[in-house]
């Protein structure tokens, strides 16, 4: 049974803003509330290999292997750099823009699975988040784990869209004014440069 606490400490994870909800918000901005639900659906499908890892114990392998985890981390520093670029460039595809060219539900779930998949301090955070809320039972600690894992991912979708469809609603304000588009663009660039160089001085 998942218990009350589980799902209060669940909540407050996911309500707190990082990579996936700076993503779905500026997807919920630049193009609606569609395509902000597909990048709440990417985020968090992002998030299963390191429920799989977590429940395998791989999240220990990486949290013991220096060279493995830079790796993985590096990789999310550059991506979140050129989510950060997407987002300043014209015609890019975090771009508030009233002219915003099209991408198919596809592209903008594929991004938002690849934020989560590329962040190695997902699985380390499931290896700690996790266990303290298993029965003890080896018998069923993995169906356990998985429990736990589907319900924290049903609030990181459930949340995530309420985040996209929230941007969503400001939208026409928002592409009214071409002095607010630019500053937001500018912003939310300069947050997924601050996002990368944390990601960066991450210790495993």
């Amino acid at each position: 049974m998942i218990s009350a606490q589980f799902l209060i400490t669940a909540f407050v994870v996911v309500i707190a803003p990082g990579t996936g909800v700076l993503y779905t918000l500026a997807i919920g901005l630049g193009r609606g509330w569609r395509p902000a639900v597909w990048a709440a659906l990417g985020c968090t499908v992002g998030i299963v290999p390191h429920l799989i890892a977590a429940a395998l114990g791989l999240a220990a392998v990486l949290h013991t292997s220096a060279l493995l985890y830079q790796i993985v981390k590096f990789a999310g520093v550059a991506y979140l750099l050129f989510l950060a670029w997407q987002g300043l460039k014209s015609g890019g595809a975090l771009r508030v823009d009233a002219d915003a060219k099209p991408e198919s539900a596809w592209q903008t779930a594929r991004r938002g699975t690849l934020i989560n998949v590329l962040n190695p301090k997902l699985s380390i955070f499931f290896l700690a988040l996790l266990p303290p809320f298993l029965s003890g039972n080896p018998a069923t600690a993995t169906f356990e784990m998985a429990s736990l894992g589907a319900v924290f991912m049903a609030l990181t979708f459930a949340v995530f869209v309420g985040y996209g469809v929230f941007a969503a609603r400001v939208r026409t304000y928002v592409l009214g004014s071409a002095r607010l588009m630019a500053w937001l663009n500018r912003a939310f660039a300069a947050l997924f440069v601050a996002l990368a160089g944390r990601l960066a001085f991450e210790r495993a």
